[in-house]
């Protein structure tokens, strides 16, 4: 690791210049998606933007067990939900770059509106959910599955929150409420390294090594219960995050 990058005078502008970045970032996307379409305008251009900003940073993520899950997820052929730890604010735009295939989160519907980075979002495929109340949001799931079905591949933090104790979280069961309605594989996956680079209240980014490790497919329909189908899923996150920390 470069000595200087980890210096104010190096992190302070780079953090201000990604935060900067981002709203022009979704208005190339606007720009490009005339052109190249509104889906392939996105992951063409956002992944773009988080890799040069990881390059500013001093580090490129690295990804373990991508090559080891099935051709037909890496192919985009079967659809599924990925389910990650959540260590930092840089966890998704870091996914957005290291999983090969396009993955998109879920957001609250507000987002939609907000110009441009609403509308780019949009583009992306990003599922807009309604929390307002319970029953929209118990709706707003059975949306999401019907979208997953349907062929997109998501990103969920089961945790709903960043951790502050570097610990994992108790796990929510919407995402696993939606894998099972939806029919589809759960993917684990891990990241490393964000705590440190851009840890919850700090104001700026810092270089480190940040690893994203994938773990083998998790088939719901296997399990008995959905409390058995957690606590599989939370015991391979921390199994790949103990492999991500070597």
């Amino acid at each position: 690791m470069t000595h200087w990058r980890s210096r104010w005078f190096w992190t302070l502008p780079v953090t201000a210049w990604g935060l900067f970045s981002l709203p022009l970032t979704a208005v190339a996307i606007l720009g490009a998606a005339p052109f190249l379409g509104g889906r392939r305008a996105f992951w063409t251009v956002a992944p773009l933007w988080a890799r040069v900003m990881f390059r500013l940073c001093g580090e490129d993520p690295v990804v373990i067990g991508w090559d080891d899950l099935p051709g037909a997820i890496r192919a985009e052929r079967e659809p599924v939900i990925f389910m990650s730890n959540h260590e930092s604010n840089l966890d998704p735009p870091v996914l957005i770059s290291a999983i090969p295939i396009p993955a998109v989160y879920l957001s609250k519907k507000e987002l939609m509106w907000m110009f441009p980075i609403g509308w780019a979002a949009k583009m992306a495929g990003t599922i807009f959910v309604d929390r307002s109340n319970r029953e929209r949001a118990i709706n707003s799931l059975h949306l999401a599955a019907a979208e997953i079905r349907g062929g997109k591949s998501v990103v969920i933090f089961p945790e709903g929150t960043r951790t502050r104790t570097g610990e994992l979280g108790r796990f929510k069961k919407g995402g696993f409420v939606m894998a099972e309605e939806a029919g589809v594989q759960i993917v684990p996956l891990a990241t490393v390294g964000g705590r440190f680079m851009l840890p919850p209240g700090a104001v700026h980014i810092r270089p480190g090594r940040y690893v994203v490790a994938f773990g083998a497919p998790v088939d719901p329909k296997a399990f008995p219960s959905r409390d058995a189908l957690i606590a599989e899923v939370r015991k391979r996150i921390t199994t790949l995050r103990d492999l991500a920390l070597q």
